[in-house]
């Protein structure tokens, strides 16, 4: 989190958000109004936050991450278009992705070219998934994968695996991070053949390293090639 986000928080008097990240925010409350929601009310969540706004009150809708990437950003500027509410105060306040807050745990494993591709087809065609999944692969992008794998969908990572692999060898490096700088945070370096997919769910971020991609004792590092070059 960062301490422009955390300002937001306190300084709101309604907090609108799913459940599990109303408890990470709990500690910081001070008798804001609490508005909390569960798993698959994500457009149910935005319009109670903006019809709360346009009653003419501080609202800060919580996300995970940063609210821009795979968050609620861009949902809510939707229902405020829908809602008419386009004189309504509004800042997306940026946070620490997943994804590079998972780098950080890993090294550099994302200092070039990468593409991050979520699993999850809730939203998105399966089918349109792993075309990406192959474009990125073919084109030799650092991989990041979002909700890689659930109770639901427990085969999409290994099916992504495959894909990935017809364009580079099963030694290539993956890290692992789950739970990514929350308590409990668990971090393994492995190999894209011996990726061990019963230690990877939905709060876990899968980083496949580049053709270029090495460890280096505990970590992945993926050269930007500023090593031996003069500019």
């Amino acid at each position: 989190m960062t301490p422009r986000a955390r300002a937001a928080i306190e300084n709101s008097d309604t907090v609108v958000g799913y459940t599990t990240y109303i408890k990470l925010v709990r500690p910081m409350l001070a008798g804001q109004e609490v508005v909390s929601t569960g798993m698959k009310s994500e457009a149910e969540r935005c319009l109670d936050a903006v019809r709360l706004a346009v009653s003419g009150r501080r609202v800060a809708l919580i996300s995970s991450g940063d609210s821009g990437v795979y968050g609620m950003a861009g949902l809510t500027l939707e229902i405020m278009k829908e809602e008419g509410a386009e004189s309504l105060p509004f800042e997306v306040i940026p946070g620490v992705p997943a994804v590079c807050s998972s780098a950080a745990s890993l090294g550099a494993p994302l200092m070039h070219d990468f593409a991050v591709i979520s699993l999850s087809d809730l939203l998105t065609p399966l089918e349109l998934i792993f075309k990406r999944l192959e474009a990125a692969a073919s084109a030799d992008f650092v991989i990041a994968l979002y909700n890689p794998r659930s109770k639901g969908r427990p085969g999409y990572l290994e099916e992504a695996c495959k894909v990935i692999m017809k364009h580079r060898s099963g030694t290539t490096p993956v890290g692992i991070v789950k739970d990514s700088r929350r308590d409990g945070e668990k971090v393994i370096v492995t190999t894209l053949a011996g990726l061990p997919v019963e230690e990877v769910d939905m709060t876990t971020m899968v980083i496949v390293g580049n053709s270029q991609t090495y460890r280096f004792m505990d970590y992945l590092v993926t050269p930007r090639g500023y090593k031996g070059k003069r500019f």
